[in-house]
């Protein structure tokens, strides 16, 4: 356990100016638009997809944007992709130009437009060979493109290496996550699988006011097994069996590793849609049992399944340990899981969201101090599944919902903010959401995808102190998973550094602070995957910092649990 004297002391934070975000994915060169593939059908993968990755591809220390597309869905037994498909686009990040953030498309000479029916993406380094590899989720065939950095004209290119292991499910898979699950410094993958779906599964169903719509997943009563797969010396290899996760299983959505009872084993959350959620406990060499019912994080705090949608470990209360906050379906309040002691309790009522998530439908979202004010704020995409009639009429699109941004208040307490924090909201049926520093300046932006609309960039106009941090390990390698604390004076605030979570997303790995009126960073302390507490002396603000396991100022033992 972290070390008691590590407890936050955040105050309310101060008045701020808005909008906090401006729309600018169009005058950045981002001309990608969705398509769902839509006929009237209503076939389910249809209203789920839509996934955003942030990664710096190509080494020059600026976030690239990686944008999965969808198209028409196989319609054999055998998932095959319909010829003619549209593909996934990757965005290169070429910093900000004339006071503008711009993109340039290079999907062609990187090799990365996968046209099978997209859902979403994962990157790491699972090879650890220095840069990022990515991993993307279909309705058929996943897809693994292995980085291989520059080749002589100076062009970063991607292999597909998917025939080389185990990772090509040919299930419908959605979010998905690398993680070092075994400890032997590669990343393995975990998968959440939805519903085994075909287009022969497909039976007519209706909304409320009797009109053909999309089903509910329990129509189908085919939950999927989730997968993992092992890195071995060369490659992946399938070991759902073996690590025990295809024993509860349910229609998953949301991923997020995060090592909740701070044992030195990454641990995984699957948000599940309709069905209890899972938290595999991490038991050691690969294994892992489902703990969710047990610790209070399967069900709402009325023991009810909700349709879980977007998931992220987050320290909400700043106490040192992991909570969990996971977006769900209109009528079911977004919920927020706070962890005592490895033990999880519904304290959704104490955030304040409850009664405006009530009647929106989450998926991507995420935690990070917009405002720089040194307190957590959040992001919510929202999106309806089936199409409904309110008494005000959001947009020609019966799907579509005005996303949702919530001002962290101290404690646990957070207030909306009108508009979602832009000045004017294009309102969509929003989907993944992705959340990083496109350019630098120490905001965080966002960047996330609507069914059949262009991708919406929001560029975030914050101005104030901050800090970050970019985690490698003792091979200069980067980290997923590590826990970072920063003091200033009596005040510490912790973040983790992992980019698996929202939905069907990856998000900028480096831990990010606003530092509000709270004065110089004084520590850093990072809690590295292993469980190993590291100290690293004061820091300046308003700059990245590389943190390099082993070279701290020194090293405390983890306090057992």
């Amino acid at each position: 356990m972290i070390t008691p004297l590590l407890l936050s002391l955040v105050a309310a934070p101060q008045d701020a100016p808005g909008p906090w975000f401006t729309e600018v994915g169009r005058e950045a060169g981002l001309d990608f638009v969705h398509q769902t593939g839509r006929e009237g059908e209503f076939w389910f993968p249809e209203i789920m997809g839509g996934g955003v990755a942030l990664l710096d591809y190509d080494g020059d220390g600026l976030l690239d944007i990686y944008l999965i597309q969808s198209g028409k869905l196989p319609a054999g037994p055998d998932q095959t992709t319909p010829e003619g498909n549209p593909g996934n686009r990757l965005f290169r990040n070429l910093g900000v130009v004339e006071g503008q953030l711009r993109f340039k498309d290079v999907t062609e000479e990187a090799g990365v437009g996968d046209t099978g029916y997209g859902m979403g993406a994962a990157c790491g380094d699972y090879d650890r060979d220095g840069d990022m590899d990515l991993y993307v989720t279909n309705v058929g065939v996943n897809v693994l493109y292995r980085n291989e950095g520059p080749d002589e004209s100076g062009v970063v290119r991607f292999v597909d290496v998917t025939p080389e292991g185990a990772t090509g499910d040919v299930r419908w898979s959605t979010s998905a996550a690398f993680a070092d699950v075994d400890g032997d410094r590669d990343l393995d993958l975990f998968v959440a699988n939805n519903l085994l779906w075909s287009a022969t599964t497909e039976t007519p169903c209706f909304n409320y006011f009797s009109e053909r719509d999309y089903c509910s997943p329990n129509n189908y009563n085919a939950p999927s097994p989730d997968a993992l797969y092992m890195m071995g010396r060369t490659s992946h290899q399938d070991s759902t069996q073996f690590s025990g996760i295809n024993i509860n299983f349910g229609n998953g959505l949301g991923v997020a590793p995060g090592d909740y009872d701070q044992d030195g084993q990454v641990d995984i959350y699957v948000a599940n849609d309709a069905t209890p959620n899972n938290l595999w406990r991490n038991v050691g060499r690969g294994k892992f049992e489902d703990l969710g019912l047990q610790l209070g994080c399967a069900v709402n705090g009325n023991g009810t399944p909700e349709a879980g949608m977007g998931v992220q470990w987050v320290d909400i209360d700043q106490d040192g340990d992991l909570d969990l906050f996971m977006t769900h379906l209109r009528r079911e309040t977004n919920t927020f899981y706070m962890n005592r002691r490895g033990r999880f309790a519904d304290k959704s009522n104490a955030t304040g969201m409850t009664s405006t998530s009530l009647k929106f439908t989450g998926f991507g979202m995420g935690f990070h101090d917009y405002d720089l004010d040194g307190t957590l704020d959040l992001y919510v995409a929202n999106g309806a599944v089936q199409a409904w009639k309110q008494g005000e009429t959001f947009s020609d699109d019966a799907y579509a919902e005005p996303n949702h941004l919530f001002r962290g208040a101290g404690g646990t307490r957070f207030q909306e903010v009108p508009g979602g924090g832009v000045t004017s909201q294009e309102l969509g049926t929003s989907r993944g959401a992705a959340f990083g520093d496109l350019d630098n300046d120490g905001d965080i932006d966002v960047v996330y995808a609507d069914l059949d609309a262009r991708v919406k960039l929001l560029r975030n106009e914050a101005s104030g102190a901050w800090i970050g941090f970019t985690l490698h390990d003792k091979r200069g390698k980067e980290i997923p998973g590590a826990m970072v604390g920063i003091g200033q004076g009596e005040t510490v605030r912790w973040r983790l550094a992992d980019p698996a979570y929202s939905y069907l997303a990856s998000n900028d790995p480096r831990a990010h602070f606003g530092l509000g009126q709270a004065g110089p960073v004084t520590s850093v302390t990072v809690r590295w995957p292993s469980g190993e507490l590291e100290e690293f002396g004061p820091m300046e603000a308003g700059a990245y910092h590389l943190l390099r396991q082993g070279k701290g100022l020194e090293t405390a033992a983890t306090e057992d649990r």
